[in-house]
């Protein structure tokens, strides 16, 4: 499932230049990690943790929404990690660019729980999207549908 994340991170951008503060609300169908997700990422992933815990598996949200100053913050210190712009986009990208600044994408945890996620999120439209990050998660297809190949990371796509 192809989304116009361009124009969703132009509007996140200029809600954040405008200093407009949109407050996410959580709905009683998600769970913990998911306020401020795009609300069909929302629904996917909590469909998805329920279905998780119901065979015993602990799936939770280690990062999910991220502000622009979060994402900028994290850039900084990945180029500051990794000694180059260039290198760091293969671990974190720009704010213009995160699919975590405009609610599209959700870290999970454990490392379990990932590989559950991975074996099972396309139920959901899960997919995992970089073959170097095991816990980074997007809706990438439709409910039952088959996941994209990852690509080999975020520098890519």
């Amino acid at each position: 499932m192809s989304r116009p994340h361009t124009v969703v991170l132009l509007a996140t951008a200029l809600a954040a230049a405008a200093s407009v503060l949109v407050a996410p609300v959580a709905s009683a169908d998600t769970v913990p990690g998911t306020v401020g997700l795009d609300p069909l990422l929302a629904q996917a992933y909590s469909a998805a943790y329920r279905a998780a815990a119901a065979e015993g598996v602990v799936l939770s949200v280690t990062s999910g929404k991220r502000s622009w100053d979060q994402q900028e913050a994290l850039w900084t210190q990945g180029v500051a990690e990794y000694g180059s712009p260039a290198a760091a986009r293969r671990w974190v990208l720009p704010p213009a660019e995160s699919t975590h600044v405009s609610g599209d994408a959700v870290d999970v945890g454990p490392q379990q729980g990932a590989a559950w996620l991975q074996a099972n999120g396309n139920r959901w439209g899960l997919c995992r999207t970089f073959g170097n990050e095991w816990w980074h998660f997007e809706l990438a297809t439709s409910a039952g549908g088959q996941c994209p190949p990852t690509v080999p990371d975020a520098s890519v796509r």
